[in-house]
């Protein structure tokens, strides 16, 4: 009989590195471009002090597929002692729906969603960029910063919370494991003006990022706008730059376009396309230098499963998790 296999976190760290899920998110944009993915857009279920999202998709050319289940509580650090996000992800075999793997997707949330990040970096920001602005210190910040530098060779790292001790505390961690300059900022302003690239990782539902403070030839990473209602930039900053999307049905109903979209700012023709579509050529990435591109991250399923299904062969592979049957 059949059995499935389950994963904790600490079955799976030591699997795959962001190198990995950088190469396997970028082949998910691609077919996601090609049109050889089914993905509904993500279910939401509202509670009082949060959501759950439930995230289907099959990628057919592989032949992955399954779902995950991920909630966003951003009271839970303070009020319970748990990560604002967690998630659980059950990969499927297409052939006859059996479950091949129950596994831990807190961490592959975080690390195929700073792979994403990473991967917009790749094709739309300048190839020069030297300083990366981040506004949030939270655990979406330590991957976007770890992917964006396996893409570029950043120098220099500004970064801005409401929280004086977070903010400094990531400075402090990331500038000894990167050898780089890595400075707490005392405003949002300070920590993206004169920026090659910016990341904005907040659960914010009102713009933090100003149009006037943001240069010309800057990159975008929004990634923090994951639900209707959330945005993180001034709507000028998006009528200013060219617009692409990882998903034109998430982002238009939960994105950082959702709300310029509502209050008629945007419209669809405004938005350039998806990265998939950069990657396979289908559109042009950058044009200019001094433009202002901007990445809205959704955060797909596709990015989980492709991720998942490559911790899964290695897991297997190395006798990892804990075989149990659901059918007995």
């Amino acid at each position: 009989m059949k059995k499935t296999l389950l994963l904790k976190k600490s079955d799976i760290k030591d699997l795959v590195d962001m190198d990995d899920i950088l190469l396997v998110v970028e082949e998910a944009f691609k077919e996601y471009a090609l049109g050889r993915v089914q993905m509904p857009p993500k279910s939401y279920l509202f509670f009082k002090m949060g959501d759950l999202r439930i995230m289907p998709s099959y990628l057919e050319v592989p032949g992955v597929a399954g779902v995950k289940c991920v909630n966003s509580h951003p009271k839970n650090p303070k009020e319970y002692s748990l990560p604002t996000v967690m998630a659980i992800i059950e990969l499927v075999d297409p052939a006859d729906g059996f479950p091949l793997t129950i596994m831990d997707g807190t961490w592959v949330t975080d690390m195929r969603t700073g792979a994403a990040g990473g991967i917009s970096v790749k094709y739309l920001a300048r190839p020069d960029s030297k300083k990366l602005g981040i506004i949030g210190a939270g655990r979406q910040a330590y991957t976007q910063l770890m992917a964006i530098k396996s893409v570029l060779d950043i120098e220099e790292v500004s970064v801005y919370c409401r929280t004086p001790s977070s903010r400094e505390e990531f400075a402090k961690k990331t500038s000894k494991k990167y050898g780089i300059d890595v400075i707490p900022a005392r405003t949002a302003e300070e920590a993206v003006k004169d920026k090659d690239i910016i990341v904005t990782a907040t659960p914010s539902t009102k713009p933090i990022i100003k149009s006037e403070w943001t240069p010309p030839g800057v990159h975008i990473c929004a990634i923090g706008a994951d639900a209707p209602g959330k945005q993180e930039l001034d709507p000028e900053i998006l009528i200013r730059g060219r617009v692409f999307v990882d998903s034109w049905e998430q982002a238009s109903h939960s994105g950082e376009i959702n709300v310029p979209l509502k209050e008629g700012l945007l419209s669809k023709d405004d938005i350039e396309g998806t990265l998939g579509q950069v990657i396979i050529g289908e559109i042009p990435g950058r044009i200019k230098d001094d433009e202002i591109t901007i990445f809205d991250s959704t955060g797909l399923s596709i990015q989980d499963m492709a991720t998942a299904a490559l911790i899964y062969e290695r897991a297997s592979k190395k006798e990892r998790g804990v075989e149990i049957s659901f059918m007995e």
